[in-house]
């Protein structure tokens, strides 16, 4: 018997067996996609790769997946706290383009790295800019229900008409207002977030938009709640996203389905945890990130980024360092080289035993680190080769390291040591082995190691 997927929920701070809420559909994702007023560094990407790791263990469980992410193209300010500007225009004013060209130019960036950490894409990415009709349409709808209110700089969610706003990250509210002075005109509560922001008098913002409460543009958190309700309906299986998006981000949208829809959107929340460059949080506002360009400029590729983040449990920050990357393109070339010395055989099949510790694994609440432990096992084990290949390359459709489309360098070898290595294999046919040691010994001698496999030989430098 198969072992369930058991996956944690940060709703319910607990470890769930899951299943399909629509038994005979796809499985609905939602994922908080990228802000593209700047490249998306490698912290960043450990969530959205651990988010492709979901995708995959759902998959190998059988189901299919409904896959929506967001494009966040206006309306995330550069403070939670709903002041100042728009990450959009601030990133307009830094490059010297349009909102509208760096959106597509960091966008284009976003896909070109999903590709080389080899992220499944979503199935839709909305953009924030192409549904505002639909967020107007939600605010309008929270209006009518009596939960917003007008300040001077736009509407707001009026947060004291909930009384369990906050659950998600367990809000202490009362100790908040406790530290919060109310200016007159501003929110009345600290809690309380932007619906839409009305442009400032007499200033003309790049991306801004008429609307029953004036020109304005939309907050961040009722986009995602918006676009996930569009896509994915009232009620889904899953919402992913940081660490950083439970208190307020993903708390937001919550407080806001209820109010329209009365349901907290999604029966899963998840969420991955960052990673840290010298114990602190990679973040674009310190100047202290790492694009995945960064790693192909000092020579290590994208997926032994995807190795070592396969090294750590999604739910455990992971402390990136230089020698942690190099580590891990040393496992990665490892794994690698070793599937790739593996015969194969047409009518292999992956060993059920060894399938099912890996499953074991990542339907323990998607524990990698473990898989990948698994994966090295039966490499090194006593399973017959082509077995081994079948097993591995099954694993690799949850691993996402690209094993079988793998192929070693091809160097250049010498006429005269392809000749030695002939006159050896010709050696060996003959059963004259001391020539054939003598040969070995004549190749090393020249720089040359010989493999003896299978289906013959392979010759690689030596060192």
């Amino acid at each position: 018997m198969p072992a369930p997927l058991v996956l944690y929920d940060n709703y319910t701070r607990s470890l769930r067996e899951f299943a399909p809420l629509d038994p005979a559909g796809p499985v609905r994702v939602y994922t908080c996609g990228p802000t593209v007023y700047d490249y998306q560094h490698i912290g960043n990407f450990r969530t959205f790769l651990f988010e492709d790791g979901l995708k995959r263990v759902l998959r190998w469980n059988g189901y299919r997946v409904m896959h929506v992410m967001n494009i966040t193209d206006v309306g995330h300010l550069t403070s939670d706290a709903d002041t100042g500007e728009d990450k959009m225009e601030k990133g307009a004013r830094r490059t010297g383009r349009s909102a509208w060209e760096i959106a597509e130019l960091y966008t284009q960036a976003f896909i070109d790295d999903m590709r080389a950490l080899a992220i499944d894409p979503p199935d839709v990415m909305p953009r924030a800019t192409d549904h505002i009709a639909a967020q107007i349409e939600f605010v309008a709808e929270l209006e009518r229900r009596g939960y917003t209110y007008r300040t001077p700089d736009g509407i707001y969610f009026d947060t004291s008409k909930q009384p369990d706003y906050g659950y998600l990250a367990r809000l202490d509210r009362a100790g908040l207002e406790a530290g919060h002075r109310v200016e007159p005109g501003d929110k009345r509560s600290a809690t309380d977030f932007a619906l839409w922001k009305l442009s400032p008098p007499g200033s003309r913002r790049q991306m801004e938009w008429e609307s029953p409460w004036g020109r304005g543009f939309p907050g961040w958190h009722i986009e995602c709640s918006a676009m996930a309700q569009q896509y994915l309906g009232d009620w889904f299986d899953i919402h992913c996203g940081g660490e950083d998006h439970i208190a307020v981000h993903h708390t937001n949208e919550i407080a806001q389905t209820e109010a329209r829809c009365g349901t907290r959107l999604a029966n899963f929340w998840m969420h991955g945890y960052f990673l840290l460059q010298n114990d602190a949080k990679m973040a674009k506002s310190a100047g202290t990130f790492l694009r995945i360009g960064a790693l192909v400029e000092r020579g290590v590729e994208p997926l032994a980024f995807r190795y070592l983040c396969l090294t750590g449990h999604y739910r455990s920050q992971l402390n990136f360092t230089w020698e942690a990357l190099d580590a891990a393109a040393t496992g990665l070339a490892r794994l690698r080289s070793g599937f790739h010395a593996l015969a194969s055989a047409p009518d292999a099949a992956p060993d059920a035993a060894s399938v099912g510790r890996f499953t074991a694994a990542i339907n323990d609440d998607l524990n990698f680190p473990r898989a990948l432990a698994v994966a090295w096992e039966v490499l090194r084990g006593s399973l017959a080769e082509p077995v081994k290949r079948a097993t591995l390359e099954r694993f690799d459709d949850v691993l996402g390291l690209g094993l079988a489309a793998w192929r070693p360098a091809q160097v250049a070898v010498p006429p005269a040591i392809e000749a030695l290595a002939r006159e050896r294999a010709d050696a060996r046919r003959a059963r004259q082995w001391a020539e054939s040691d003598r040969i070995r010994e004549a190749l090393r001698a020249a720089g040359w190691e010989v493999e003896d496999r299978a289906d013959g030989y392979a010759l690689k430098p030596r060192g």
